[in-house]
């Protein structure tokens, strides 16, 4: 069951672990990178991430989901955790093939099922500093991701100050805030999700959010 409300925008921020970026040889960027996922994406734990037969690159991606609990518009990166409601984790299911066939990224992140959300929402007073969480993805028992939110190139608070400034975010609006090094398309083999595996997306002081696999 999905443990938040429906969000009316999911905004997720690409590149935004520097060791991410060095896996794929890419610079640093000099601002966050946006793009967005959409309703129908949204699962809950346990609920089967489905893979369409059109798909043949399924990657995870370990994310820290920040829930937004007001309105805001043009924050600062110094109140903007003001706005925040809690934490959640966030596995942004990708479809590598088509993100890299179609040259952006919409379809690639959107197939039905590629969002599970949860274990839980977790608010914002438990989590004092988001910046200072371990976060893991384990496929199949083994971690392939491990790494902290202390390595993300740009924090919540200036996430959040740089969408505002021409986004304005509503109660439920859900960020996924990247993912760190260790995501299948860059590992050498390259290691993608099939039916049958099982994927948890592990952030400290949240808990962990398990999906099976499933063929759709």
């Amino acid at each position: 069951m999905l443990p938040i409300e429906r969000p009316g925008k999911i905004i997720c921020v690409g590149l935004n672990y520097r060791d991410h970026a060095e896996e794929q040889g890419t610079a640093l960027p000099e601002a966050p990178l946006l793009f967005a996922k959409w309703q129908n994406t949204l699962i809950g734990p346990g609920e089967p991430i489905v893979i369409p037969p059109i798909v043949t690159k399924c990657d995870y991606e370990a994310e820290l989901g920040v829930v937004i609990g007001q309105r805001v518009r043009d924050a600062s990166a110094e109140n903007a955790l003001e706005a925040v409601a809690g934490y959640t984790c966030v596995n942004d299911v990708s479809a590598r093939d088509l993100q890299f066939a179609d040259g952006q990224w919409t379809r690639g992140k959107s197939p039905d099922t590629f969002c599970p959300v949860g274990p839980r929402l977790v608010s914002r007073d438990e989590i004092p500093d988001p910046q200072a969480l371990g976060i893991r993805a384990i496929l199949n028992g083994e971690a392939v991701q491990e790494s902290t939110t202390a390595n993300m190139v740009f924090a919540v608070a200036e996430v959040i100050a740089y969408v505002t400034r021409t986004i304005t975010l509503e109660p439920g609006d859900l960020i996924a805030t990247g993912t760190p090094a260790g995501v299948g398309a860059f590992r050498k083999p390259p290691l993608f999700m099939q039916p049958g595996d099982e994927i948890t997306i592990e952030i400290d002081g949240i808990g962990s959010l398990t999906n099976p696999v499933a063929a759709g």
